[in-house]
């Protein structure tokens, strides 16, 4: 009964997140059009991109404002609301939590107020090769954030374990830290390379979340399960006008945001070797990037025509669309693996 009722509870938290999402979307686009809030196409030292998008130059960015504002919304108005009227139904929806919430949701602004400044120095063309932060700056802020989140694991919450599937859990000690900044960061840059074509990242990322938010319930971890599902509430209306041809794009403040918290998430539930399974896509993404750059600079050819691989296929003349939905079916598959590890490894589940 009580099981039931959690899942009756994240659902309606899911729903009540898309509503929401819903209803806040024509402002948020009333507003991204009115103040040009439009995505400059990078043209400086890569052409094949360039001549692939040109089209969707001037296309609002920063959409990934409705994702965050509204798990933010609802964070705290349900938090409100179970303090005001602690014994109303309404406070039951509440999923704020020390233990559980703060960190994802605190580092999900944090990450996300990063990212927006990148986007409005992009918009402006502030900045190196067409506008925003350097990406030694980008590194160093997503870096800090990913300190205090493991400062805040490590000395508050004294996590010093790894669990490996079929294992068991390993004490790492102060080697926490750096594996947690490296995760979070690699994370937020993976999930950035997967945002490029119409729906891709908000799909791939539906899907990491939907998968975490399982292996939180299974643990217990129901006011993190709430959190994962009004992410993916807003995740889902965002689809709704990003799926293509998109009215708006994510931007950094929607995908790095999301990214770092995907990270966190996967920390808090002690599935961080999972997370190359539900996060298959996205590490997918990032290594064709490296191996690109490692090429290039080694040997002084591609080995991709473009890269990340979703614009390699692209410009073998994939279909957007067709890209997109076949990168959803491998995350889907992929993420279905990871929970079939974790639930095969009964060490993992309480």
């Amino acid at each position: 009964m009580i099981i039931t009722s959690e899942i009756i509870r994240i659902l309606i938290l899911t729903s009540v997140a898309f509503i929401v999402a819903m209803a806040m979307t024509p402002f948020l686009t009333h507003f991204l059009f009115r103040y040009r809030m439009g995505k400059q196409i990078r043209t400086e030292g890569a052409p094949i991109f360039a001549k692939m998008h040109s089209h969707k130059e001037g296309t609002p960015t920063m959409g990934g404002i409705l994702v965050w504002l509204t798990a933010l919304i609802l964070a705290l108005l349900f938090g409100l609301l179970a303090q005001i009227a602690p014994d109303s139904y309404l406070a039951e929806l509440n999923f704020l939590s020390r233990g559980q919430t703060y960190l994802p949701l605190g580092m999900l602004i944090f990450a996300a107020l990063i990212g927006m400044a990148d986007d409005v120095l992009g918009i402006m063309r502030i900045g190196p090769k067409g506008g925003g932060l350097q990406m030694r700056h980008r590194l160093i802020l997503y870096t800090v954030a990913a300190a205090v989140g493991a400062w805040w694991f490590y000395f508050k919450l004294d996590w010093d374990l790894l669990h490996v599937p079929f294992a068991g859990d390993f004490n790492v000690g102060v080697w926490y830290v750096p594996i947690f900044i490296f995760i979070i960061v690699a994370s937020a840059f993976s999930t950035n390379q997967t945002d490029g074509l119409d729906g891709l990242a908000g799909g791939v990322l539906l899907i990491a979340f939907a998968a975490l938010a399982v292996i939180a319930f299974s643990q217990g971890r129901m006011d993190l399960a709430a959190f994962c599902g009004a992410i993916i509430g807003a995740l889902l209306a965002f689809l709704w006008f990003n799926i293509y041809p998109a009215k708006f794009f994510m931007g950094d403040t929607g995908s790095m945001s999301l990214g770092v918290t995907l990270g966190v998430i996967a920390m808090l539930t002690n599935s961080v070797l999972i997370l190359p399974f539900i996060g298959a896509v996205l590490v997918l993404e990032s290594a064709t990037t490296i191996i690109q750059m490692v090429s290039k600079r080694l040997f002084g050819k591609k080995i991709f025509i473009s890269a990340p691989i979703h614009h390699h296929f692209e410009a073998l003349n994939w279909p957007e669309t067709k890209v997109t939905m076949r990168f959803w079916i491998i995350a889907g598959v992929a993420a279905a693996i990871g929970l079939i590890i974790v639930f095969i490894d009964k060490s993992l589940v309480v």
